[in-house]
């Protein structure tokens, strides 16, 4: 049967046949599971993680946990720990290979039980290509300092593009608590998580797109030495932007596309740095509904973009596949993974997007019905988003 379904999808792939198969990554179970990564690792192999235990960040038993698809198999391994921090939450695991092989899972260690304390923490392993969990050879923290310009830019952005014409001494309105906060060092320095994958550019410098729900925006982690030592980039700033997904274009210039946790309309929001991710404008809305849910965007080999989100102005419960051939300016394709009526217990969020060596796209996200919690595992070629359906 593996042999089979080796075949079945290579020629789908030769012939350029719509192809798509998905799986559970583990049996459906009652625990929280949520925010996946996944990765191809050199082999031809998947490796999957996300956050399990009884809550989020007020559970102190929340862990990090992964699988592993063997290439051309069709089960996933045995679930397996990947990181644990004792007594603490540990949630949105980011899963990386850089252009030297090394594995890294960047994540957050929540203190006293607060998102804006989160502490952001990584591991890396060169010996990850076999079966179980890899095996860990380093792991630190990274604390980002902002400066002075972090500041500067907030206030500069809400000055320039909002307007709150109702306030006064007890009641200051949100701008002004938001600059107020982004001049104190100690808060700029915590709080910064993770949730989609970074980028490498052609220069080397590795981008790690986070944000903050203290501030409600978003940065990027920057680091031109490999991962040893990393820096801020001016935030992003807009009525909440979070959870960057960046996407480089072909001119030099990045996209980032972003939750909207902000004000209606509800929209997938977008911001563009011309100087390798060390400046942005200030985020905007597009046109694509946004419930204030993850999404992912992929370049794929041949220089078009997929994007996975919700599409909808409330709730969770359709997760959509959008193509677009001219880098973002429209997105003329659009295919279901899934789809439910809206007042039914079924949801579909987070998802996490790759394109294997072999052409497929992949994703994970998380999937919730009557029977209980699990990560889902689809893998689908672009003739399937095309494809037209009835």
């Amino acid at each position: 049967m593996r042999l089979i379904s080796f075949i079945t999808i290579a020629w789908s792939l030769l012939l350029s046949k719509p192809f798509f198969q998905e799986t559970s990554i583990f049996p459906f179970q009652n625990k929280h599971v949520h925010a996946s990564s996944i990765i191809e690792t050199p082999n031809g192999d998947l490796l999957a993680c996300w956050f399990y235990g009884s809550g989020e960040r007020t559970a102190n038993d929340v862990l990090i946990q992964g699988s592993r698809l063997k290439k051309g198999t069709k089960i996933w391994e045995s679930v397996f720990e990947m990181a644990d921090t004792p007594g603490l939450p540990d949630c949105n695991p980011v899963l990386w290979v850089d252009k030297k092989d090394k594995l890294w899972l960047f994540w957050i260690a929540v203190r006293a039980n607060r998102w804006e304390n989160s502490m952001l923490r990584y591991r890396t392993s060169t010996n990850y290509m076999r079966k179980g969990a890899p095996e860990w050879g380093w792991q630190d923290d990274i604390i980002l300092k902002p400066g002075d310009t972090f500041a500067e830019a907030i206030h500069a952005g809400f000055d320039r593009y909002v307007d709150e014409p109702m306030w006064a001494e007890y009641a200051l309105p949100y701008s002004k608590l938001i600059v107020k906060a982004a001049k104190e060092p100690e808060k700029r320095q915590k709080g910064w998580m993770t949730r989609i994958h970074p980028i490498s550019l052609s220069s080397g410098r590795i981008l790690l797109p986070l944000y903050s729900d203290g501030y409600n925006v978003s940065i990027v982690a920057i680091s031109d030495d490999q991962g040893n030592n990393w820096k801020a980039s001016n935030p992003i700033v807009g009525l909440g932007p979070i959870q960057p997904t960046l996407v480089p274009k072909k001119n030099g210039s990045i996209v980032a596309y972003m939750r909207d946790s902000g004000l209606e309309p509800k929209r997938i929001l977008k911001s563009i740095s011309e100087d390798s991710g060390e400046t942005w404008s200030f985020a905007t809305d597009t046109q694509i509904p946004n419930p204030s849910s993850s999404v992912e965007v992929l370049v794929l080999k041949n220089g078009h973009w997929v994007m996975a989100c919700n599409d909808t102005e409330e709730g969770r419960h359709q997760m959509a596949i959008l193509l677009s051939t001219d880098e973002g300016t429209s997105w003329l394709w659009k295919r279901y993974i899934g789809q439910a009526p809206k007042n039914r217990n079924i949801s579909f969020a987070y998802p996490s997007l790759i394109q294997s060596s072999n052409g497929l796209i992949h994703i994970s996200y998380s999937f919730k019905t009557d029977e209980g919690k699990t990560i889902q595992h689809a893998s689908f070629n672009e003739e399937w988003i095309t494809v037209k359906t009835r």
